[in-house]
């Protein structure tokens, strides 16, 4: 465990025991969102890889055009 983790459950402690709850679950969750995160990521670059290679074959083939933002 890091310093500054220490130093946060540290600081936790002093909490209310509700507190200290509602603090645990966000933490759970969040670090359950980021796993989620992760793995979607993880299971997504083939097919990030195959869009990138189609927008290049395009783009090559003369098939897009310059984004013109103050257009959108």
């Amino acid at each position: 465990m890091t310093l500054l983790l220490e130093k946060a459950f540290g600081k936790a402690s002093e909490l209310e025991a509700t507190e200290q709850d509602d603090l645990a679950q966000w933490l759970l969750d969040e670090i359950q969102h980021e796993e989620r995160w992760k793995h979607s990521f993880r299971e997504s670059q083939d097919i990030l890889a195959l869009l990138a290679d189609e927008a290049l074959l395009e783009f090559r083939s003369g098939k897009t055009k310059e984004l013109e933002p103050e257009k959108l």
